[in-house]
């Protein structure tokens, strides 16, 4: 997959080499050009010179062929700005913008653009955000028999309950992580855009309970 990433911070830095490394092509827009020194010797992607919300720079890097955008400048603005235009201009779906003030985060989830909270947040999960990869075990038990773990879940099941996911899964939410915030599931909680769910489930079960939330619940 070919990967855009606006900002060649030390984030952007770190993940322009870790989506290179699994095998994907990138292109890295920062308005400054010394800041590429971060990226390295080793790194064989694009560099561009500019802003990332300016159309000519996006299709420079190649942004009509990218599977994912990502907005990880310094500036919450920007960001937002640059991921709005790679979807609403470029069509992009998977798109994530990196943003400093978590007020504003709510306003911009609520745009349908996942974004991530720089001091709660991490290359690794960003990582999951453009490459999801089934589940993430956080935690096994002495026995080995249950896991706590992160699983990816189809965008159709964003609105519902997690009581209704339950219930259509046989699986147990343990926890969401919501805008770089661990929640506590209640009767009344509702899995957003964005969240991370965590399970607890037998560590046998876990790849059919992948491969049910991988695809849209059946009604």
């Amino acid at each position: 997959m070919h990967v855009v990433i606006m900002g060649c911070g030390r984030v952007g830095a770190m993940l322009a080499h870790s989506l290179e490394n699994l095998g994907n092509t990138v292109a890295v827009i920062d308005q400054d050009a010394s800041a590429f020194r971060r990226l390295g010797p080793d790194f064989k992607g694009l560099t561009i010179k500019g802003v990332g919300f300016d159309r000519e720079h996006l299709i420079e890097a190649g942004i009509e062929r990218a599977g994912a955008f990502a907005a990880v400048s310094s500036g919450d603005n920007s960001n937002i700005l640059a991921a709005r235009t790679a979807r609403e201009t470029f069509g992009i779906t998977n798109v994530i913008a990196r943003i400093y003030d978590p007020k504003r985060a709510e306003v911009f989830e609520r745009l349908g653009i996942p974004t991530v909270a720089t001091v709660s947040w991490t290359n690794e999960q960003i990582l999951r955000h453009i490459l999801p990869a089934g589940a993430k075990e956080e935690w096994r038990d002495p026995n080995g028999q249950v896991a706590l773990a992160q699983v990816d879940i189809h965008p159709k099941w964003i609105g519902m309950s997690l009581h209704k996911i339950e219930e259509h899964t046989s699986i147990r939410i343990a926890m969401l992580t919501r805008l770089g915030a661990s929640v506590l599931p209640t009767g009344q909680s509702v899995l957003q855009e964005g969240d991370l769910v965590h399970i607890l489930a037998r560590i046998e079960d876990l790849p059919e309970i992948e491969s049910t939330l991988a695809k849209a619940p059946v009604h």
